[in-house]
This record gives C-alpha cells, structure tokens and sequence, in this order.
C-alpha cells in the first residue's frame, strides 16, 4: 500500500552526475521505494534512464540541444559561460537563467502531478520547488547538501548564496546532511536550528560493483588514493603537498587523483615543480564500475577536504576494503568510528598517519576489516525512515 506520494526534483541522477549529489538522490529514492513510497523525479534534461523502483521520472527537457556537462550540479557560473560559447548558444544566457527555466517546466508539472509532499535537493531546484508549492499548496522541504560557502572555500557566489539562503527560508522543514552541515547553514543563514533535521547518507549495499575485487596494476607499490572533482574545497592540494612528505619516507608509492575540476592544472604543476610527476597518474573522472576499481586498487583513501558537507565516497571505499583517512572538516567524520581523521590543514599528521599505515600491515588490516564491517551497518533503510518521518511531521502539522 502506498503511503507517501513525493514530488522529488533534483539536477542530477546516475550514470549522468558529477558528484555525490545524484548518488544521494538515487539512494534515497531507493531506499524511500522500499518502504512503499510514491517517489516522481523531476530532471532538467532527458537522459537514458528508468529506475524500476521510481514511481515515474519526469524530464523538464528544458535544452534545446542535450550537452550534458552544461548542467552539471556543481558546475559555476563562469564555466556555464564557457560552455555556451562553445555550443552555439543552444542554453539559456547563464546558468541562472536554466535554473529559472526549469523552475517554469516544474510549475506546469507539478499541476498535473499528483503529490503529498514536494522534496527539493539543492540552490539549483529551491525555486522550482516553491513554484510547484505555490500551485499546489503542498508543504515544500528542502535537502542541502552543500552550502554554497562549503563548494566556494569561502568565496560565494552573491547571487547563488542569495538564492539557497531565500530557498531555505521559504521551506516548511530543511533536511542536512549531517551536523557539520547544519551548523553551516546556520552560521551562513541564520536559519532556525529547530527547522532544520539531520540525515545522514546510507549506501545500497546491494551494488554489484563492490564484488569486482580489481587487483593494483602498480606491483609491489602501495597506491595512495584521491578521487572526487578537483576544486578548493575537496583539498586536492593538500593531497599533493602530503605525497611530496610521505615520499621522503617511503619511496615504493604511487599516488592516484581520480577526477577533473578547476584546480586540475594547477594541480599537476605542482606535482612537476615538486619533481614527483613520475610517482603521479591522474585518470580524469571516473564513473561506474571504474570507481569501484580505483577504490578496490589502492590501500588507502585520503579525503583532504577543507570542508565536506559529508563524504558519501569515504562509505563507498570501505565497502571495497579500502581504509580511508578523512577529514575532521566533514560529516562522514561523524559517523564512522573505525577511520583515522585529521584536520585538513595538518599535513605532518596525515604524513604520520599514511607512513604508519604503510609500515604497520597489522594496523592497516584492522582499519580495513573494521571499517568494512560497520560501513554494512550504513545502508538505505536508515535515511529513507527519517525522511519519512519528516514527511509525516511535515503533514501532520499543516
């Protein structure tokens, strides 16, 4: 029996996404559809996809032409810019004005669709989300994943701070995605703790890409691991200045950034500078099977980041046995227990951490095994029944 029915908008969804703001939408509507609920997914684009557990998924087909990276979640205003120069003006005049577009398309839907509740994730579908709130009178929450001082290190962007600031606002109820992330929201915004509720992400354990068991093609080196988009606040920066340390230690080790951005060739200049190009390979972005193999062909994750709203992808490399040593500055710090953490600035103390790690295997395999096992405790069930709960606080006071 049908509980629930959710109008669900989001911008992106798997395989199409950058980050792990698509991944989290797939889990949660899977894990929602495995407690009967309705879940209707709003896209801005049309992409090759039917999830059998969505109730439907709704194209906004807002292009003219489909150029996917044009409407990627995390991408800025400057490279949107970029983008339509090179595509023969096929989008709207910046990436705002999509962000309106859609919101216009979600208007129009969301009086045909019909809906309990609407969920909207991120600055990017906060306005569509109010449109369809102000046509249909049904309680509007919104997820934030990331705040727009999180994905800048700092820098906001005025106007999309602005926007996610309004969007926050104008929600009956804000869902974050760990503790790290609602004391953001509220040193940022000076919204309502009480208004806010916090979900922490589960993985689908049910995924055959963890089954790969990829071996390390590097032979006797140890493989230390880098893998997100390539920006200030994913400090892959630190990453480098940490290899240059640990290499004045132990010489047997290749280091793997695993993903594209912004900083990317700044990035590698540095490694040239530093004179450890050679112990270096950088894949670009990956996606699908091919992260699971990163993850299964390292021994150690490293997570530098300046400030992690949570971290979905530490979860996924211990579900591939890979330990991970991660941030303090993030919310997946909050709920592991068997990972070394460290604040993103420390370089000395995450050089410490990787040489023990490489010099003690008894300490390796413990973080190894251990965090395996607790990662299988992290599944979708968990953040699906608390949205749910949400939901139905949500109704029961309106």
């Amino acid at each position: 029996m049908i509980i629930l029915k959710v109008f669900m908008l989001g911008w992106e969804f798997p395989p199409f996404n950058e980050g792990g703001l698509g991944t989290a939408c797939y889990g949660l509507t899977k894990g929602l559809s495995k407690k009967n609920i309705d879940v209707t997914f709003v896209l801005p684009k049309k992409i090759d996809i039917k999830p059998e557990f969505l109730n439907k998924i709704i194209f906004a087909n807002i292009k003219l032409k489909y150029i996917d990276s044009l409407l990627q979640a995390y991408i800025t205003p400057n490279q949107y810019n970029e983008g339509v120069g090179k595509s023969g003006n096929v989008y709207g005049k910046d990436l705002f004005h999509e962000v309106y577009r859609y919101a216009q398309k979600v208007r129009e839907i969301a009086k045909k669709e019909d809906f309990d509740i609407i969920h909207a994730h991120d600055w990017m579908t906060y306005e569509a989300g109010y449109f369809a709130k102000q046509e249909t009178n049904k309680p509007l929450i919104v997820h934030i994943h990331a705040t727009e001082d999180d994905r800048t290190g700092g820098n906001p962007n005025e106007f999309i701070a602005k926007r996610e600031e309004w969007g926050l606002k104008v929600a009956d109820r804000v869902i974050a995605n760990s503790n790290y992330t609602k004391q953001n929201v509220i040193k940022s915004y000076q919204i309502d703790p009480k208004k806010i509720d916090v979900v922490h992400w589960g993985l689908d354990l049910d995924e055959e890409a963890y089954n790969i068991n990829h071996k390390s093609p590097f032979r006797d080196e140890k493989t230390i691991l880098f893998l997100g988009r390539v920006t200030i606040q994913k400090g892959p920066d630190y990453f480098v200045e940490v290899a240059k340390k640990v290499l004045d230690f132990e010489k047997g080790i290749k280091f793997v950034v695993a993903g594209s951005g912004d900083m990317l060739s700044r990035i590698i200049n540095r490694v040239s500078e530093l004179g450890i190009l050679d112990k270096f390979i950088f894949t670009g972005w990956l996606r699908g099977e091919e992260v699971h193999k990163a993850f299964q062909m390292a021994d150690i994750y490293l997570m530098p980041s300046v400030s992690e709203p949570f971290g979905l992808v530490a979860l996924e490399s211990l579900k591939n046995k890979t330990p991970i040593i991660v941030s303090k500055q993030s919310g997946v710090s909050e709920v592991i227990n068997n990972a070394l953490k460290v604040d993103f600035w420390d370089i000395n103390e995450m050089t410490n951490q990787i040489v023990n790690c490489l010099r003690y295997p008894s300490l390796l395999n413990e973080l190894k095994e251990n965090g395996f096992n607790e990662v299988n405790l992290l599944n979708l069930d968990v953040p699906a029944q608390k949205c749910i709960n949400i939901y139905n606080q949500v109704l029961e006071v309106r």
